[in-house]
């Protein structure tokens, strides 16, 4: 690890015992959460002290588990707001059985992880009015196809294609 990555590292390790820090750590990641759920957004309670669980199948109840919703609403973020955030679902807990048949995930989730001390009050009111955009438009939204799918981690490399 270089210098930096250890002093990062280092301050992360102090400020986890900081209570103040704590504090608005928590109160910003139920701030992101409580206004995802003034808006309509399937938000899972409680909140993270580091991410907001997002219910993707609620949200896009016109697609199926094989439709991908988490990857779907993770591609629609980054697309119409340049937000990155990480499906936990079906691209990364789905498999095949014996049979070749796909076994979907248990949920559809998209995690919007805050990354410590890099995001301020007004990154997340950016991120609530993309999602206001994204509920307009939740019923237009097409699945997706999965062309190519590694046989370890799906989630970091696995290609798709848009439905037609």
């Amino acid at each position: 690890m270089s210098g930096r990555d250890l002093e990062a590292m280092a301050t992360g390790l102090e400020e986890v015992f900081d209570e103040d820090y704590l504090r608005y750590r928590m109160a910003s990641t139920d701030y992101l959460g409580l206004g995802l759920k003034k808006i309509g957004i399937p938000v899972l309670y409680p909140t993270g002290g580091h991410a907001v669980y997002i219910d993707a199948q609620t949200f896009y109840p016109h697609l199926k588990p094989e439709d991908f919703p988490g990857q779907v609403m993770a591609c629609e973020l980054y697309r119409n707001g340049g937000i990155r955030s990480c499906e936990v679902g079906s691209v990364m807990f789905g498999r095949y059985n014996t049979k070749k048949q796909f076994i979907p995930a248990q949920r559809e989730l998209l995690r919007l992880a805050l990354p410590r001390r890099v995001y301020t009050m007004s990154h997340l009111d950016y991120i609530i009015e993309t999602f206001e955009f994204l509920k307009l438009n939740a019923l237009q939204v097409r699945g997706l196809q999965m062309t190519y799918r590694p046989k370890q981690m799906p989630h970091f490399t696995a290609k798709f294609e848009e439905k037609e």
